[in-house]
């Protein structure tokens, strides 16, 4: 029974998907690629017949081939693969302005004033309690981590935390800054890094790390208190920490993201653009640290993370080293196969004209780019994770840079385990240290 109810909540949060309709059971359970297909005994049906037909079928019905027809076998106009594209500067200055104006990425403002709200050691962690205020909403929480006794600028990272279907929880998921957790962030971290807090690894091998809570998780999610009643289906703020309170609070949340995605729209901006601008905030406030070498810089993540990862990574050319995990597929896949299987915060309206999803991360050549797949990620297909990967190659390998980028498939599901993190730690080794 626990192993059903650990699979049920990975499957359920691994990018924010609803539990509470029929879109999780017809879809996302689905059976993975390599698992074994046989007859039904009672139906007498060949399921291996069943997904020969499948997989001619889309998950908008007859509209999926139209669909998929708008942008399929064609180069997006701004992609770098097209011959017209020789000028390396040129493609990424005329890209970048498309892309950033798709994003309509909201003015926020300067770097807020920054207050440490507590200071301590731990697990051989300088480990700092942030916060900052912007022009909007609560206070933003962050964690910052370095090793005890660093006397010189360090590497830094901007480390992003999942979504994992759980906007209560944001710095908690990929932290630990005491011996005590919450139960649900031990089995959290134990189902997709190993049982490991990984800002807390790659800062013991010598970074600053910097992790903050993202708009609307933790102490940035939406409160009871600050919406209508009628919004608020019988809950309230009392007794936060209670899981029972947390489980029905990301319930509501996960039905809450067509609201804000729609909202957010009608203002003229969108999820990833309101994502980057405050991610961009985080490294704005990263860079500006004395202890921090601000020409040595990475930033990576897992799912949401990774997602995050490809915008900032692919437009801030801060960014010295990029490692995108559990998030990379092409626009086709979303058509097509798994948009369902996604959050509102993936999409960029019009974007898909343009480039190609791995292309935005693209943007970052020829600086050093990581991405690391799962085989039976349920988030997306096989096909089209390589395709995304060939993608790559062929933008990193025509800029003249193709020992920059690296790509990796690792056995199992949705996940940033330990042999992942010992590699995307090599790399970020390989690109800021030396």
């Amino acid at each position: 029974m626990e192993n059903s109810r650990r699979k049920f909540l990975k499957y359920a949060g691994m990018a924010g998907l609803s539990i509470a309709g029929s879109k999780f059971s017809q879809g996302l359970a689905s059976v993975p690629d390599s698992s074994p297909v046989f007859s039904d005994s009672i139906t007498g049906i060949n399921t291996n017949t069943m997904k020969e037909k499948e997989e001619n079928l889309s998950i908008i019905g007859q509209y999926g081939k139209w669909a998929s027809s708008l942008n399929d076998n064609k180069i997006p106009s701004l992609s770098f693969r097209r011959k017209e594209w020789s000028d390396l500067k040129k493609w990424k200055t005329a890209a970048e302005a498309k892309v950033k104006d798709r994003l309509a990425i909201p003015d926020i403002g300067g770097i807020p004033v920054v207050t440490v709200k507590k200071q301590y050691i731990y697990d051989g962690l300088q480990i700092e309690e942030l916060s900052w205020q912007l022009p909007y909403g609560r206070p933003t929480d962050a964690i910052l981590l370095k090793p005890v006794g660093a006397t010189t600028p360090l590497p830094g990272i901007l480390a992003f935390h999942d979504h994992g279907g759980n906007k209560y929880f944001g710095t908690r998921k990929i932290t630990k800054t005491g011996d005590v957790q919450h139960p649900l962030m031990q089995e959290h971290q134990k189902l997709y890094y190993s049982g490991r807090a990984w800002a807390n690894e790659i800062a013991r091998k010598g970074y600053v790390v910097l992790v903050s809570d993202a708009f609307p998780f933790a102490s940035r999610r939406v409160m009871m208190q600050d919406i209508p009643v009628s919004f608020r289906e019988g809950h309230n703020d009392e007794n936060p920490e209670d899981p029972k309170n947390i489980e029905a609070y990301n319930i509501w949340a996960r039905n809450h993201e067509d609201t804000m995605a729609k909202s957010l729209f009608s203002a003229g901006t969108t999820w990833p653009g309101v994502f980057f601008a405050e991610d961009r905030i985080a490294l704005d406030i990263l860079c500006s640290r004395k202890d921090v070498d601000k020409e040595k810089i990475g930033c990576g993540g897992l799912s949401g993370g990774g997602m995050r990862t490809v915008f900032m990574g692919g437009l801030d050319p801060r960014i010295k080293c990029a490692i995108a995990v559990g998030f990379m597929t092409t626009w086709k896949d979303f058509v097509l196969n798994k948009s369902f299987t996604h959050t509102w915060m993936t999409y960029v309206p019009v974007l898909p004209n343009e480039l190609d999803f791995p292309e935005i991360l693209g943007l970052r050549v020829p600086l050093a780019t990581m991405v690391l797949n799962d085989t039976h990620d349920e988030l997306y297909t096989v096909p089209e994770m390589e395709a995304a990967d060939k993608i790559l190659k062929e933008v990193y390998q025509k800029a003249n840079a193709a020992d920059r980028y690296k790509c990796s498939f690792y056995p199992g599901e949705h996940k940033f385990d330990s042999d992942m993190q010992n590699e995307a730690f090599n790399w970020f080794d390989k690109w800021l240290k030396h």
